[in-house]
């Protein structure tokens, strides 16, 4: 699992339990009312929307506030208009960052992302200059432990492309169009599975052995991360769990 990865996993832990909880849900909020915009309220119908639902669900969004959200993407509800941008650039040692975000105010997106990146050691790229770096892929986190070969049954029978251990659980990897379709039938199967998204992939990983270079990275990784308009933000590092840990810590 790549050093990236590692990161994402735990800061989604560690906003789910600590004072980022509130930034967390309106996030997803914020992801779940662009959903039904763009497909429609019925998760049944709107893949989209299913696996933005589950998520918030996951991270514990009260269902009515999700159901609000949902009549605002859909027009029942009066609501702002967010608009997808993402933004490319280079952090320290020359990793690659992809930003993804919602907003209604592009200009303002615009220059306090650029800000936090100049503030970080990081520079913005022009658009395509680093995204064909990476894939982007279904992600489906199963709990552990069980049985690989049992695994790779149930994953190659729902339509999946591989796994690979994450510790003591499982990264199943989907091709986008497949996430949901994959979960359920995992579900379906009696596998505990603990989250699902749509991520991108690096194709190559950077290794960063150096623990304050790695720092430097991570530090840019949190500030873009905590900016209110970004919904994701990738990379293509690669740090230990020994330099990981000292971070966290």
């Amino acid at each position: 699992m790549s050093g990236h990865s590692k990161w994402a996993t735990t800061k989604h832990r560690k906003g789910a339990k600590d004072s980022a909880r509130a930034k967390v849900f309106a996030k997803l909020i914020r992801q779940v009312e662009v959903a039904a915009r763009e497909g429609g309220g019925d998760v049944d119908t709107n893949a989209s929307l299913r696996t933005m639902y589950q998520k918030a669900r996951e991270a514990s969004v009260p269902l009515d506030t999700i159901e609000r959200a949902i009549k605002r993407g859909t027009g029942e509800l009066e609501g702002v208009r967010y608009e997808s941008i993402s933004y490319e650039g280079y952090g320290p040692d020359g990793v690659a960052v992809i930003v993804e975000t919602l907003t209604d105010n592009r200009n303002r997106t615009s220059a306090e992302i650029k800000h936090v990146f100049a503030r970080n050691g990081g520079t913005i790229a022009e658009p395509g200059a680093v995204s064909w770096q990476f894939d982007r892929k279904g992600i489906i986190e199963v709990k552990g432990p069980i049985d690989e070969d049992q695994l790779l049954e149930w994953v190659m029978d729902a339509g999946g492309e591989n796994f690979e251990a994450s510790g003591v659980n499982f990264t199943v990897t989907t091709e986008p169009q497949d996430l949901g379709s994959v979960r359920d039938a995992l579900d379906g199967y009696g596998a505990k599975v603990l989250s699902a998204e749509l991520t991108l992939v690096p194709q190559n990983s950077i290794p960063v052995d150096s623990e304050s270079e790695a720092k430097k990275i991570l530090r840019l990784m949190d500030a873009i991360d905590d900016h209110d308009d970004v919904q994701n933000v990738f990379s293509n590092f690669d740090i230990s769990d020994e330099i990981l840990g000292s971070y966290e810590g």
